[in-house]
């Protein structure tokens, strides 16, 4: 699944969410983690057929939420309500803003909270979003991938691209 992140191929990743159904669903670690990434990738480049897939991961997130580790039920609401707000589904910027504070208060030592909310500092307009506050959320959230559990971790790749994005952006 890096590898086909790493190579902008997503079918494999549509086929996985298209296996994931809601009355057989077992939670795998990676299933959520892997959803969150696929409905980011669909509301960016596929919006006409990315709300069924939000949808479900909203389902998912919400049947789940008491078997997810710390500060994950709120890092994944808020980017269900990022993914809406960006399809005009609804309008709740600070309510995803404030489940990602609170995910990184609840797990401040999970790379993927903190690499979460360092994401929406990375995109969210002024006052709100800040690519100097989202690049020291990446480079802690950076210094956690290295534990080797994270080798394989497509969050672990992206936070690496967005610290070199930020970088060029502050050089500007």
């Amino acid at each position: 699944m890096l590898d086909a992140y790493l190579r902008e191929d997503m079918t494999e990743w549509k086929t996985y969410v298209d296996t994931l159904h809601i009355t057989h669903y077992t939670l795998h670690n990676n299933s959520l983690l892997y959803e969150y990434g696929f409905c980011g990738y669909m509301v960016d480049r596929d919006k006409a057929h990315a709300l069924p897939y939000v949808k479900q991961f909203k389902q998912h997130v919400q049947a789940h939420k008491s078997q997810l580790p710390k500060g994950h039920y709120e890092m994944y609401m808020s980017a269900v309500y990022v993914y809406e707000l960006r399809l005009h589904e609804s309008m709740r910027p600070v309510k995803a803003m404030s489940l990602a504070q609170s995910a990184v208060q609840l797990a401040p030592e999970d790379p993927l909270t903190l690499a979460y909310f360092a994401t929406c500092l990375f995109f969210a307009p002024k006052p709100f979003g800040s690519k100097q506050a989202a690049l020291q959320w990446f480079e802690r959230a950076d210094k956690l991938f290295e534990d080797p559990q994270w080798e394989y971790c497509w969050v672990r790749a992206m936070t690496k691209m967005y610290i070199e994005q930020c970088h060029q952006k502050l050089k500007k």
